[in-house]
């Protein structure tokens, strides 16, 4: 992630909450700023990382990881990601305390994170699983309004995060995947986004 522009996000502490503050209100920088917890089947991820955007905290991206298997058919560990743009800082729906608000188009932050690791050469192959399918409305758990394609970008990482040369594999979608995607790109066009 580091080769890529990421860095890892520091805990959520007194101190790290008064550097975030800071960032967004004298729009000085912080790279590594604290990222609130995410919940995947009852768990918080396993790390956190974030990409700044300008000089504040106010606008960056941020992608947090929860390991789903130990060993994957390489016997290496297989991480399930959420990646999402912080447009900028506003109050919550729902306890009127300060957070970030999200940018609805949340795979274009799927793709900026698979485009920096190729760029970065610390992938060997890119291929696509279909996920929870599109969602054209959907309401994140601060109450912002987000859209997907629905589908999981599969990144396999070089053997030891080791950087590779330009040979990356790239796995085609299933047609029907790919018919699916191109209605939604379509339909994404009609409704203006």
């Amino acid at each position: 992630m580091n080769a890529a522009g990421w860095y890892p996000a520091d805990p959520i502490t007194l101190r790290s909450s008064i550097e975030i503050a800071g960032s967004v209100v004298l729009d000085r920088p912080y790279p590594d700023a604290p990222v609130s917890s995410l919940y995947y089947e009852g768990r918080k991820q396993d790390l956190t990382f974030e990409k700044p955007i300008g000089e504040s905290a106010g606008r960056r991206n941020h992608v947090r990881f929860w390991m789903v298997l130990e060993k994957g058919e390489e016997g290496r560990p297989v991480w399930l990601g959420s990646a999402t743009l912080d447009r900028g800082v506003g109050v919550s729906h729902y306890t009127a305390q300060i957070t970030h608000h999200i940018a609805p188009d949340i795979d274009a932050e799927r793709d900026r994170l698979i485009a920096d690791l190729i760029a970065a050469h610390m992938v060997t192959a890119i291929y696509t699983v279909s996920g929870v399918g599109p969602t054209l409305v959907g309401r994140s758990g601060e109450d912002d309004r987000y859209y997907t394609d629905g589908e999981l970008k599969m990144a396999v990482i070089a053997p030891g995060a080791l950087r590779q040369p330009d040979d990356l594999e790239i796995l085609q979608e299933p047609m029907l995947v790919s018919l699916k995607n191109s209605l939604w790109r379509a339909a994404m066009g009609f409704a203006g986004r």
